[in-house]
């Protein structure tokens, strides 16, 4: 739910953590492929002499004594930028508590009985609508409580109009104690 909300809130934000995690993954590739191409150099001469005068196995050192260097200045900055982007999200951890939750609640509904069933995608597309339509704020706190409160009601309203009249009570219970 908190990915789902920097997707939309903060699409940039998201578009930046993915390509962080991508630039991440494509210099580990780059640091296993230079230390393949060493140890194949290494088994390719078996004696001490061979190495030693071997021309491509310094290059290959070189290069990739560059290459590492040029990798962890820019891992270095990546871990960085990425602690700030992770700082900027962590801030709206409450709106994904409170959406797990409320999931958990409608989720034990089905105890009640067994026609309570509702899709992950159901919530999750229900949750997408709420983000788009509550109240925007530039302040997180307010924005987080604007979400929360409208999130709540349109879950509440949209899961009462499937219940049983004798189970919105005790939804409405489940629910209230959750959340406090």
């Amino acid at each position: 739910m908190l990915n789902q909300f920097v997707m939309q809130e903060m699409p940039d934000l998201q578009k930046k953590k993915d390509a962080i995690v991508a630039q991440n993954a494509q210099a580990a590739k780059t640091l296993r492929d230079i230390e393949e191409r060493i140890l194949y150099n290494l088994t390719k001469n078996s004696e001490i002499k061979q190495i030693l005068e071997e021309d491509t196995l310094i290059e290959v050192l070189d290069e990739a004594k560059i290459t590492g260097d040029d990798i962890k200045v820019r891992l270095a900055e990546a871990a960085i930028t990425e602690k700030e982007i992770d700082i900027s999200r962590e801030s709206f951890r409450p709106i994904a508590f409170r959406a797990q939750l409320l999931f958990f609640t409608i989720c034990e509904l089905a105890v009640i009985d067994p026609m309570y069933q509702y899709s992950l995608q159901w919530y999750a597309n229900l949750f997408s609508n709420s983000i788009e339509h509550s109240p925007k704020s530039p302040d997180a706190a307010t924005r987080i409580t604007n979400l929360n409160n409208a999130f709540t009601l349109n879950l509440y309203e949209n899961i009462c109009r499937s219940l049983f009249e004798r189970h919105k009570l005790l939804f409405s219970l489940a629910m209230t104690v959750k959340i406090l």
